[in-house]
């Protein structure tokens, strides 16, 4: 594995030691190191299959069915120490494909990720409304807070997933495919989103498909094949030489438009003629 060099290191918001994964007898995780710096953006990516989406729900603690052997310590705590309600209430997560009561209502979906900061069959309070009311306006699905979910389309619901998630106002956020179901706007609304999370001193990893919004992230992970193959800055030429390798040179890194851009690199079965 590869590594950028940085002359100043951040404090880690996540680091994990040797994180091994067993699905019956088939090894999905192989010892992977991880150090994660608080107050970033680190995109994960690679190929299909290469185990970013089991890496995430690793050391976030989330795995089930699945042999897990792994080191991971949460703002320098050892995560399994760290009380389940104080835990919940320092990470929060977004996950694929989530599922929640069809028939709720909008407003009370986003307010269960003020769970963690209720005591036990307490009623929700002032700060908890507040933040409902900010997480619903950041996603731009405050206009359906009175609607059941079952009403909503894919896109609207995944904002309404991201609401929930950002209810929570952990420290670090998780989130393993966020972008499903957003059209480009909602996209570029999710960047800012992150992008003010980040300027507030929060940390977030996601697991992008989207290779370019990925790009605009400040550090980047590369997977495959159950392993890391580069971590380092999104803006480093070794990152983009280790994102074009990895993806068997089918696309190309780009400087456009001010950003960096990975674009598919191909030829017309004309030219090739």
């Amino acid at each position: 594995m590869s590594r950028s060099l940085q002359s100043v290191h951040p404090p880690l918001a996540l680091e994990a030691r040797n994180v091994r994964v067993q699905a019956g007898d088939r090894e999905i995780l192989h010892g992977i190191d991880l150090d994660i710096p608080a107050g970033r953006w680190t995109s994960i990516v690679g190929p299909n299959g290469a185990g970013k989406s089991t890496l995430l729900k690793a050391v976030s603690g989330l795995l089930r069915h699945a042999s897990v052997d792994a080191d991971v310590r949460l703002m320098g705590r050892p995560l399994h120490g760290i009380p389940a309600r104080e835990r919940a209430r320092s990470m929060a997560w977004l996950g694929q494909n989530e599922t929640a009561m069809e028939e709720l209502l909008v407003h009370d979906v986003v307010m269960l990720g003020r769970l963690p900061h209720q005591a036990w069959l307490a009623p929700a309070g002032p700060a908890d409304f507040e933040a409902v009311e900010q997480a619903l306006h950041m996603t731009h699905a405050w206009q359906w807070r009175s609607r059941p979910l079952s009403q909503l389309s894919g896109g609207e619901r995944q904002r309404v997933l991201l609401a929930r998630a950002l209810c929570v106002q952990a420290q670090l956020l998780l989130m393993d495919e966020p972008l499903a179901n957003l059209d480009p706007p909602h996209q570029t609304d999710w960047m800012h989103i992150v992008r003010d999370l980040v300027s507030a001193g929060n940390t977030v990893v996601s697991v992008l498909h989207e290779v370019s919004i990925a790009l605009q992230a400040d550090d980047m992970v590369i997977m495959a094949n159950g392993r890391v193959q580069h971590h380092g800055a999104c803006a480093d030429p070794a990152t983009h030489a280790a994102l074009e390798q990895v993806f068997e040179n089918r696309i190309r890194v780009l400087h456009v438009d001010g950003v960096w851009v990975a674009l598919p690199h191909w030829r017309s079965r004309a030219a090739t003629t």
